[in-house]
């Protein structure tokens, strides 16, 4: 079940330990960033991050997936704490995972391919712009307690002089190792490289610059076993639940689309309610060991994609180089520039946002491009789960109207002189209303005769419409016969119901979708 080292492992065992590596110096400043977002101490951040990372790649249904402690969860969790304190916190990190499970047992993971293709482009672009004003941040001065430094107006002071101009000399540095280092070798990951070539050269020089240590220092024991201290009571329920489902479902949401993005990377295929049982094993044990729980980063999985980490293994390590950082290492990676991580993740904002969408501008529908833009705003302005289910919602509407002017009939006169009507297209609530417009009850002939043989009834709303257009034939007095429809759209019509023709071999037989999938999620 847990295919940690496959079948490959031999050949690929050595890239995905280097890839973690990679992964690992990446995870520090942006667990101990979304530490301080959250309102908690850097060790919430970086146990997390270890603990997520560690379960969610044993567990989890997408390998090279890196998981850990994220902004779009930190944001959700702040007034939380803030009110409460972390120890509901870590309730509500164990609470979000029972809920996940609950999503993946009941096999709902599968409806993240109900996400049309405008709101994955939107989301992937909206992301990358997060993650690049995400860096910006790292340009704002810090005191020695690495907090951001404000002037009298409260306004953040920004980097400048020589400082700056060393810094963005790092990250130029940084970016090009990643660009052209594999052009001479592919037997090391250009990002690991770039990372230690950038830190020997700021160390080596005695370069004035941020380093990890400045925002925090990362030094710790391993995590303890932790059950919430909190009254166990309705009242504590009704203050963690509603966090807990909102992070539940932020985290899914990111969790699968980032699957779906690795999956279109590796051209591979995940298992969605695998991963989604996964997330939730691995909140559940981060929020018994103190962490402030998480899902799956973009960021982290495309520098694992690209370092070459595909296998189970390439995640284990980053968790279990990140552990020996916060346990041996801190005094080592404290050293390293912060300017080398923001090119590294410069290249990831750069590897993440899909550059085809410009070119699409025009050769697509008007209204899938609005959507495209609308969903990467609100990622970047409000909140990602919004910014998907706004989309999907959208979509949905698009769909509906383009689909709801595609019913017409085509008429003939029968042998017995009654007029039939041939409809073509879906039935439905978008196309109820023109559904009717078809018929001239007034003027048609005393026999009517509606074939729905090239037409399909789908919802409540076109058995309402159908009930409605025999009112009409009845109250002209004329006889209506209906063709050609299901024995579950017979059961639910009420005026129309005697008026339909049975024919068991060729009326339709619309079976519900059989859920065949297993745990694997395929």
């Amino acid at each position: 079940m847990f295919d940690i080292i496959s079948r490959h492992a031999p050949h690929n065992a050595r890239i995905d330990v280097l890839s973690g590596l990679t992964v690992a110096l990446a995870l520090v400043p942006e667990a101990v960033a979304f530490a301080f977002v959250a309102h908690v101490a850097p060790l919430v951040g970086l146990y997390a991050a270890f603990i997520m990372g560690l379960v969610a790649a044993i567990v989890g249904g997408r390998p090279g997936m890196i998981s850990g402690a994220t902004g779009a969860i930190a944001v959700v969790v702040v007034s939380l704490v803030m009110d409460h304190g972390v120890e509901y916190l870590f309730a509500a990190v164990v609470l979000m995972g029972i809920i996940q499970i609950s999503f993946g047992a009941l096999k709902l993971g599968k409806f993240i391919r109900l996400v049309p293709h405008p709101v994955f482009l939107g989301f992937v672009n909206g992301l990358a712009l997060v993650i690049f004003l995400a860096q910006l941040d790292h340009f704002k001065v810090r005191d020695a307690s690495g907090a951001i430094v404000t002037d009298a107006a409260g306004h953040p002071e920004w980097i400048t002089g020589q400082p700056l101009m060393i810094m963005l000399a790092l990250i130029a540095l940084t970016m090009a190792i990643i660009e052209f280092f594999p052009r001479l070798t592919k037997a090391v990951p250009s990002t690991l490289v770039a990372i230690l070539v950038g830190s020997l050269l700021a160390l080596g020089l005695g370069l004035d610059t941020p380093t990890v240590g400045d925002m925090a220092s990362i030094k710790g024991s391993l995590p303890d076993f932790h059950i919430p201290d909190i009254p166990f009571d309705l009242e504590t329920l009704k203050i963690v639940f509603p966090y807990a489902l909102i992070m539940a479902l932020v985290g899914l949401i990111e969790s699968l689309l980032t699957l779906n993005l690795v999956d279109e990377l590796t051209e591979t295929r995940g298992q969605p309610n695998r991963e989604c049982i996964g997330q939730g094993a691995a909140n559940i044990t981060t929020g018994l060991f103190g962490g402030m729980g998480g899902c799956a980063m973009v960021g982290q999985s495309i520098i694992n994609i690209k370092s070459g980490g595909r296998g189970r293994l390439s995640g284990i390590s980053a968790a279990l180089f990140l552990l020996s950082f916060i346990l041996v290492g801190s005094s080592l990676i404290e050293q390293i520039p912060i300017a080398v991580l923001v090119g590294v993740m410069f290249m990831v904002v750069i590897g993440t946002f899909e550059w085809c969408s410009f070119r699409l501008i025009g050769k697509i529908p008007p209204a899938d491009t609005l959507i495209g833009i609308s969903v990467a705003v609100i990622t970047v302005f409000s909140d990602l789960a919004i910014a998907v289910i706004v989309g999907v919602i959208l979509s949905a509407l698009v769909f509906a109207w383009q689909h709801a002017k595609h019913i017409n009939a085509t008429t003939r006169t029968n042998r017995m002189g009654g007029k039939v009507y041939e409809l073509n297209g879906p039935l439905f609530f978008a196309s109820a209303h023109h559904f009717q417009e078809i018929f001239d009850p007034k003027h048609d002939p005393d026999d009517v005769v509606v074939d729905f043989k090239n037409s399909r009834v789908a919802d409540h709303s076109a058995i309402e419409a159908i009930d409605k257009l025999a009112e009409r034939y009845l109250k002209e007095h004329k006889r209506l016969h209906l063709k050609h429809l299901a024995p579950e759209c017979r059961q639910l019509l009420r005026t129309a119901g005697d008026l339909v023709e049975v024919n068991v071999v060729e009326d339709p037989n619309y079976h519900l979708a059989v859920d065949k999938e297993d745990f694997s999620g395929r």
